[in-house]
């Protein structure tokens, strides 16, 4: 199996069909969406069509805080999120809302395990950014099912691996892109595969990873898509345009 990982697609549509076809390009046989599909871009339908055709072909997903947001926008406006959510919620329609209510926060398929954001307490949204953040997560899944070898999240917008040595010290590897990293099963990892639809590194290129079952290798990807033309569904879409500034700069 190559699982190909999608994560904080944030409703870009150019980002999320350039990183499923660059994924099939690399022989991907499974798909799997770690949250946050929506929220923040121009696009919300038009993701959630293309990656509720991807679950009812086999993909796997889990549900991340912007699309509780969406499915139940607060009436309180207190920050960026929460504007675009009332805006996403009034472009849905009863499908997407039905399909939204019904996404788990967590979903193990053998040793491989998919969250949002942490496995401790996964309803709490907990941005997985230092070892100690990564290690909680890591001895939750464990306390799920001793099997589950691989934790596979997104949430904080960038790229990263954490792996637990042989002597139960807890290491981070910045990966390159493109770059094949071994991944055996006999220690325990957790990805950070990125934001496919909003990178915040000040590199507009779309973020995506690569699981490869068969040769235990995790190879995280940069791509590019049409991002001018993402820019301009947030600008014709009527949200406020720090949203469409934030997307160009890739802040």
């Amino acid at each position: 199996m190559k699982l190909a990982l999608f994560s904080d697609i944030h409703a870009n549509l150019q980002a999320l069909q350039a990183c499923m076809a660059h994924a099939r390009a690399q022989g991907a046989t499974k798909m799997a969406f770690l949250g946050d599909m929506l929220g923040y871009g121009g696009s919300p339908a038009a993701v959630l069509d293309t990656i509720m055709h991807a679950v009812q072909e086999g993909a796997w997903i889990v549900r991340g805080n912007h699309d509780d947001l969406a499915l139940h926008p607060p009436s309180d406006i207190l920050h960026m999120g929460e504007q675009g959510a009332q805006w996403t919620h009034a472009q849905l329609a009863p499908v997407h809302l039905q399909f939204l209510e019904q996404l788990p926060l967590l979903s193990q398929h053998g040793s491989v395990l998919l969250v949002h954001a942490s496995a401790h307490q996964p309803e709490r949204w907990t941005y997985i950014e230092n070892s100690v953040m990564a290690e909680r997560s890591m001895t939750a899944a464990s306390d799920i099912d001793p099997a589950i070898r691989y934790v596979f999240s997104g949430h904080v917008h960038h790229q990263s691996l954490y792996y637990l040595t042989p002597t139960a010290k807890l290491m981070r590897f910045v990966p390159q892109p493109g770059v094949p990293i071994p991944v055996p099963a006999h220690r325990q990892w957790l990805a950070i595969v990125g934001s496919c639809g909003q990178p915040r590194d000040g590199d507009v290129r779309a973020m995506y990873a690569l699981y490869d079952a068969h040769n235990a290798t995790m190879t995280f990807h940069r791509v590019a898509y049409d991002h001018p033309a993402a820019v301009q569904a947030l600008q014709r879409s009527g949200m406020p345009s720090s949203f469409a500034e934030r997307l160009e700069q890739g802040r």
